[in-house]
C-alpha cells in the first residue's frame, strides 16, 4: 500500500497503531483522529468514521455484532468514545421491515434508540444506516475538498467513473438519511468490488477490512481526486477566469479589515449580537479578486455542511480596496442598501421554499461577508462557530475552484438547501443547544488584565461566555497569561496584545486586534493602575505625573478609543471603571493617588452624562485593598501603606480585613464578580454609579 502522498498527510504510527491492535474502537478512534487532523480531508465536525466488531450481548451473554459510529454532533479530529454511538447491527438493519418510505425518513430517527447497545452512548446521527447498511467492517465517510469538487461538478459522474476505472460509484445528490443508506447498499450490489461511493455533492464513502486499510484507502481516492484538480488547474482557462482586482498589501488589508469589521458587525448583529472573524488567505483573496466570483459567489454551496455554516450565499460589499472608512456613518449608509437587499433575498428564500410545518425564519443576516481585495468576514453566535464559518467557505472555495478546472461548479438547489437549512431534525437539534450565557455575543477589552484584578476580570468574562483582549504592558507576564488562558479555554476565546495605556498607537492597535479578532468591543474595563504612597513632603512632580497619567488620561485614552468602536457598532456598550476606596476616603501618604482616584471617579461620572444617548453605560467598582496576585503590591506601595499603618507588610491583608465592617479580605474574584454585576444584562438601564467592594468601609459609603 502507498504511504507517500502529495495532497494529504499520511500520519499512521506503526507502533502507536499495534499498541491498540485487538481493540477495533480504539483503532477507529485512532484512525478517525488521524482524519480529522487534516482539514484537507474534511472539515471541523464534518463526516463520520464507523467500526463493527463482536461483542457479549449484555442480555443474552451471546456474541453479537455491534456498530461503532460517530454521534450526532462532534468532530472526528477529537472524537473520543464518548462521541460515539454503539448500535446493534441485526437491530439497525431490521428497520427495513418498518420503514414506510422516503416522506416519512424522519421518523426513523426515532427508532435508531431501539437500537442502541451501550446506554451511554451518544445520540445517533442522521448518517447512522449510511454506514450499517453497507456490509464493511471499517468506513469513512468524509467532506474532502478534492472529492467534492468532483462531485460537485456537471460532469461529476462521468468523470469519477473516468478517473477510478468504474472502482468508485456515484450516487446522485440526497438528503442523507435512512433512504440514502439503502441507496449506498444497492450501489454496492449493482458494483460488486468497488472501493468507494461518491454522493453527488456531497462527498465521499470509502472502506476497508481493517482500520488501517480504511484509512489508506481513503488517503488513496482522495489523493487521485486532488492529483486529477492539479493537472487541470489553469488548463482549461486561468483559475476562476483570472484576477481582476489586486489585494492592497498584508498592513493596509488588515488595517482596511479592522476599521470596518465593527460597522459590519453592527449591520449583522439586529437579530443577535455577533462575534466575527476574519482572514485574508490567500484562497480567499484568489477568489474575491477574480473575474468569476460575481458568478459564483451567488450560487452558494453544495456540500450540506458546507451550506448549514454559510447560509444560502455570501455578501459580496462593493467597496474599494482603497475605500476611506475613517467616516463610520457614511460608510454604514453605503452598505445598508446591500445588506437590506440581502435580507430581502433571504426572506424570499425562505417564503418561497418553506413548508407547512418549517421552523420560522431564522436571522437574514449573512454569516459570510467577502471584501474583494481585502478579505473575508464571517459573523455567528461565537467565536468558534464564526472561525469554522471562514474554515467551511473556504473549503467552499476550493471545491469550486476544482469543479470550474474540469467541469461547471454546480450548487445545491434553493428547494434542497432550504430542506436542509430548515429540516425538523436540524431544528430540533438547536434547540437542544445549552442556553446561552450571559455574555455570549460580547467582547470586552481589559486593561493590565495579565495579573492580579484585571485577569480575575478577564476569567470571569470569559466563563460567563464573552471573548476577551487581554492586554499589559509587561509581555512577559501577558506571555504566561496568554498560555494559561489557551491551557484552560482554548483558542477562541481570548486575544492579547501589549499595550500601554499613554501610547495612543498601543490602543489603537489593540483595538484594531480585537476587531480582527472578534468583530468589535461591547466592554471597556479600564484596570491598569499604579500606586505611589508617600508623605506629601516626600513626594516628586514626577510621581504626580505618573499617577495622573496613568490613571487619569490613560483611562481617557482608553475610553475614548473603546467608544469610537461602539459608536460605530451601535449596539451600546459598557465603560466600567476600576478606581479605589481612596476616591472617597482622604488617607495619610496618599495625596496624588487618592485624587488621582477621585479624579478618575468624577471622570467616570462626566463620561456617563455625555454617553447615555449612545446606549454606552459608565459605572465604576471601587475595590480596596486586593493583594492576590498584585503588581502594584509588590515592593514600594505595600512598604509605603505599611509605614502608614505601623503594621508589617506581611500582616496588610489581615489589617484590611480586620478595619472593614465584614472583616473579609477582598480577592480579584470579588471585584470581576461586581464587573459581571454590572455588565451581565440585570443592569443595563444603570449608568454612573459606583459599586464599593472593600468589606465596609463606612467612610467610603457614597452619599
Amino acid at each position: 500500500m502507498t504511504t507517500t502522498f502529495k495532497h494529504v498527510s499520511y500520519l499512521w504510527d506503526e507502533t502507536m497503531a499495534a499498541s491498540l491492535a485487538g481493540n477495533e474502537v480504539d483503532l477507529l478512534i485512532y484512525r478517525s483522529n488521524l482524519l480529522g487532523a487534516d482539514l484537507r480531508l474534511t472539515n471541523y465536525g464534518g463526516g463520520n468514521t464507523s467500526c463493527k466488531a463482536m461483542a457479549k450481548d449484555p442480555l443474552t451473554g451471546n456474541e453479537t455484532e455491534v456498530m461503532w459510529v460517530k454521534g450526532s454532533g462532534g468532530d472526528i479530529g477529537t472524537l473520543k468514545k464518548s462521541g460515539l454511538a454503539a448500535l446493534y447491527v441485526d437491530r439497525l438493519r431490521s428497520l427495513t421491515r418498518v420503514y414506510r418510505g422516503i416522506e416519512f425518513e424522519d421518523e426513523m430517527v426515532e427508532l435508531f434508540n431501539h437500537c442502541i447497545y451501550d446506554l451511554a452512548s451518544k445520540a445517533p446521527s442522521i448518517d447512522t444506516p449510511l454506514h450499517g447498511f453497507l456490509p464493511f467492517k471499517h468506513i469513512d465517510h468524509l467532506h474532502p475538498d478534492a472529492a467534492i469538487a468532483i462531485a460537485a461538478a456537471k460532469d461529476g459522474k462521468k468523470i469519477t467513473r473516468e478517473l477510478f476505472g468504474g472502482k468508485v460509484g456515484w450516487i446522485e445528490w440526497q438528503r442523507p438519511g435512512f433512504d440514502l443508506g439503502l441507496k449506498l447498499k444497492q450501489c454496492l450490489d449493482e458494483n460488486p468490488g468497488i472501493r468507494g461511493i461518491m454522493l453527488g455533492s456531497h462527498g465521499l464513502f470509502t472502506w476497508g477490512d481493517t482500520a488501517y486499510e480504511s484509512y489508506v484507502n481513503t488517503l488513496e481516492v482522495i489523493e487521485t481526486c486532488a492529483e486529477y484538480l492539479e493537472t487541470n488547474f489553469g488548463k482549461k482557462r486561468p483559475v476562476f477566469g483570472g484576477m481582476v482586482i489586486k489585494s492592497l498589501p498584508k498592513e493596509d488589508r488588515l488595517k482596511q479589515a479592522a476599521t470596518l469589521a465593527p460597522i459590519l458587525r453592527g449591520l449583522c448583529s439586529g437579530t443577535t449580537r455577533m462575534i466575527g472573524h476574519f482572514t485574508d488567505d490567500e484562497r480567499v483573496l484568489e477568489f474575491t479578486n477574480a473575474h468569476d466570483l460575481a458568478r459564483l459567489a451567488p450560487l452558494g454551496t453544495s456540500c450540506p455542511d458546507h451550506f448549514l455554516r454559510t447560509k444560502i450565499s455570501p455578501l459580496v460589499l462593493n467597496l474599494s480596496t482603497d475605500e476611506d472608512l475613517s467616516n463610520g456613518k457614511a460608510i454604514k449608509e453605503k452598505l445598508l442598501p446591500a445588506f437590506e437587499t440581502y435580507r430581502q433575498m433571504y426572506a424570499a428564500y425562505y417564503n418561497t421554499c418553506k413548508h407547512p410545518n418549517s421552523p420560522a425564519m431564522r436571522d437574514a443576516n449573512p454569516v459570510v461577508i467577502l471584501y474583494p481585495g481585502v478579505g473575508m468576514f464571517t459573523f455567528a453566535k461565537d467565536k468558534q462557530t464564526a472561525r469554522v464559518a471562514a474554515e467551511f467557505y473556504i473549503n467552499a472555495i476550493n471545491v469550486m475552484k476544482g469543479a470550474e478546472a474540469v467541469s461547471e461548479y454546480t450548487s445545491l438547489p434553493r428547494q434542497e438547501a432550504f430542506n436542509i437549512e430548515y429540516w425538523l431534525l436540524e431544528e430540533a437539534k438547536l434547540q437542544r443547544m445549552p442556553k446561552p450565557k450571559p455574555l455570549t455575543g460580547k467582547v470586552a477589552l481589559v486593561t493590565g488584565s495579565a495579573g492580579g484584578i484585571g485577569k480575575g476580570i478577564a476569567k470571569k468574562f470569559i466563563e460567563e461566555g464573552a471573548c476577551v483582549l487581554i492586554s499589559d504592558n509587561d509581555g512577559d507576564r501577558l506571555a504566561k497569561t496568554d498560555a494559561e488562558f489557551k491551557n484552560k479555554y482554548g483558542k477562541d476565546v481570548h486575544a492579547t496584545a501589549v499595550m500601554d495605556v499613554l501610547k495612543g498607537e498601543q490602543i489603537n492597535s489593540a483595538l484594531h486586534k480585537t476587531a480582527l479578532a472578534f468583530g468589535g468591543v461591547d466592554i471597556v474595563v479600564n484596570c491598569a493602575g499604579i500606586s505611589i504612597s508617600k508623605p506629601l513632603e516626600d513626594h516628586t512632580e514626577q510621581d504626580w505625573d505618573l499617577l495622573y497619567d496613568i490613571l487619569v488620561k490613560g483611562q481617557f485614552m482608553v475610553t475614548q478609543a473603546g467608544v469610537e468602536v461602539m459608536r460605530k457598532q451601535d449596539l451600546g456598550g459598557d465603560v466600567i471603571n476600576i478606581v479605589s476606596k481612596n476616591a472617597l476616603v482622604s488617607g495619610p501618604n496618599n495625596a496624588a493617588y487618592g485624587s488621582a482616584k477621585a479624579a478618575q471617579l468624577h471622570l467616570s461620572r462626566l463620561n456617563a452624562a455625555e454617553l447615555g444617548p449612545d446606549k454606552i453605560r459608565v459605572n465604576v467598582v471601587n475595590p480596596d485593598a486586593v493583594i492576590s496576585d498584585s503588581k502594584i503590591w509588590e515592593g514600594a506601595w505595600a512598604e509605603g501603606r505599611a509605614k502608614a499603618y505601623g503594621v508589617k507588610v506581611e500582616d496588610l491583608a489581615a489589617y484590611y480585613a480586620k478595619r472593614t465592617l465584614l472583616n473579609e479580605i477582598i480577592l480579584p474574584e470579588d471585584i470581576a464578580n461586581a464587573c459581571f454585576a454590572f455588565v451581565g444584562g440585570l443592569l443595563h438601564k444603570s449608568t454612573g454609579n459606583v459599586l464599593n467592594v472593600d468589606g465596609g468601609v463606612a467612610m467610603a459609603f457614597v452619599r
